[in-house]
């Protein structure tokens, strides 16, 4: 798939890792390829966002307010299974022993069994969802690559994604988003793509 993305659409998803690192997360989700996208001001979908007014400070104002999104956060979900708040906790040692004391250190990471790393993070289920929807409509619409506008399409095809809800914060609608991003897509670009 990648091989059919647009230099944009790829600078989009290296965008999305920037962005996830810079923030201390240690995936790329939904919201990570948002960010990806209105960092390259010049594409179709940054303009589109940004003259609907969700540039990238209000996107990560947006983002601080919403809920963590359930799907990256598995070990919570195993902890509250036995009765752990995760949240409890990250505040109980917080209020000891300082904010961020739980945080990695900065350009390190940690797999599953605690073993530091560093290299390309991780896509969420949605994210990845959002890079097959993203595929699936540049085959809808007859195109031989997948560009910025394609990731969009993408992102906001799944309304209970990071991306969207942010989306929808900044009061913008996904239909009348995907209609102008229908509208103005470009039809093939296949040369493009390498």
């Amino acid at each position: 798939m990648f091989e059919r993305f647009t230099v944009q659409a790829r600078q989009t998803v290296v965008a999305a890792q920037e962005q996830a690192s810079r923030l201390g997360d240690q995936y790329i989700g939904t919201q990570h390829l948002l960010l990806g996208l209105i960092a390259h001001p010049a594409t179709l979908s940054a303009g589109l966002l940004v003259g609907h007014g969700l540039d990238a400070t209000t996107a990560e104002r947006l983002l601080a307010g919403l809920p963590a999104d359930p799907s990256t956060d598995i070990d919570a979900d195993a902890l509250a299974a036995i009765g752990i708040d995760l949240n409890a906790v990250r505040e109980r040692v917080e209020a000891t022993f300082g904010p961020g004391a739980l945080d990695q250190p900065a350009g390190r990471r940690a797999d599953r069994r605690g073993r530091s790393f560093s290299g390309h993070l991780p896509l969420t289920r949605r994210a990845k969802k959002s890079l097959e929807l993203a595929l699936r409509e540049a085959q809808h619409l007859h195109h031989g690559y997948i560009g910025d506008g394609h990731l969009l399409l993408g992102l906001i095809g799944q309304a209970d994604c990071s991306a969207t809800r942010i989306i929808v914060a900044a009061g913008i609608e996904p239909d009348q988003l995907r209609l102008e991003l229908r509208q103005q897509l470009p039809p093939d670009l296949a040369a493009s793509a390498g």
